[in-house]
């Protein structure tokens, strides 16, 4: 495709652009018919007027289906923090006005809601209430999707496990979450009573372990537990401590129920666990928003702060 200089963007543009987000959001322009409201026909041509435009090729799509360019995924995130900094722009507008309206974007770890600790829920409620006409989109992302998005400003919110901090982001002591370490019921620990089984031994065991820095990272470091499989998120730590050939660690609240069934136990408490806190991050700079600080005060006073 011929290059292509964007030059000013206009009203156009934007449309377009939010038009080429949903499309690749939703895996397709078939899929993005229901969310935009309009026709194929007409999405797939403001998709081909946004190539044209840019001059790049942004997706592939036929019988093989639907899948992004390597440019096409630049755009999308180029997208995202675009969209970012205009809903940051009509806050700062509304500010002005003392309404609060716009738009923000919340990222969460994942498997938080089953803990008793955590009242995301009871934030939103307040949110709503405070801010009725301000939208959200909430994702579940990896720790360091969610730290690396809410630095380019994909992300307005985050709330992720403390493990390092970054100078560009604030933090907000939220909720705390127990780990344990479990091995399934098919592994050779799991009828050993937990007196007999040394560190020795659980140190040999085969080890699931997050492939990212994390505080699971770090304490599988210290205890010189090495990985022999690497899970993206705690489902799939789940999913291999139930095959009987690893040990791994997990959240007491998700586990609970696997627990009770009789599918997984706890091994070594007195050494390998560690306690979790949870923090919300928010960019320092620009200044957050009026809805997102009313936001991140929801997020305080619903797990007992101020």
């Amino acid at each position: 495709m011929k290059p292509a200089l964007l030059g000013q963007l206009g009203d156009v543009d934007i449309r377009l652009l939010r038009v080429f987000r949903v499309v690749a959001e939703a895996g397709g322009i078939s899929a993005a018919e229901l969310e935009l409201n309009i026709g194929r026909s007409t999405i797939s041509r403001h998709v081909k007027d946004l190539e044209v435009r840019l001059g790049v090729s942004l997706c592939r799509r036929g019988r093989s289906g639907f899948a992004l360019t390597e440019e096409g995924r630049a755009i999308y995130e180029s997208t995202l923090r675009l969209m970012g900094a205009l809903d940051e722009f009509r806050a700062e507008v509304s500010d002005v006005h003392r309404r609060m309206t716009g738009h923000i974007t919340l990222a969460l770890f994942d498997k938080t809601v089953s803990n008793p600790e955590c009242h995301i829920s009871k934030a939103l409620q307040l949110f709503d209430d405070a801010a009725p006409e301000v939208t959200l989109d909430v994702y579940v992302e990896p720790l360091n999707e969610i730290e690396r998005g809410v630095m380019e400003g994909r992300f307005q919110v985050g709330v992720i496990p403390a493990h390092r901090e970054s100078p560009s982001l604030s933090y907000q002591s939220l909720f705390h979450e127990q780990m344990w370490l479990y091995c399934g019921a098919d592994h050779p620990l799991f009828l050993l009573d937990d007196a007999r089984i040394g560190a020795g031994e659980i140190q040999a065991c085969r080890y699931a372990g997050l492939g990212y820095h994390s505080p699971n990272m770090e304490i599988g470091r210290q205890l010189a537990m090495e990985r022999a499989v690497t899970a993206y998120d705690q489902e799939a730590i789940a999913h291999l401590l139930l095959s009987g050939r690893y040990v791994g660690y997990l959240p007491d609240h998700y586990a609970r129920p696997l627990v009770e069934q009789g599918l997984i136990r706890a091994i070594g408490q007195e050494r390998f666990q560690y306690r979790c806190e949870f923090l919300s991050i928010a960019r320092n700079s620009p200044k957050p928003s009026r809805a997102v600080a009313t936001f991140l005060a929801c997020l305080e006073r619903a797990h007992g702060g101020a």
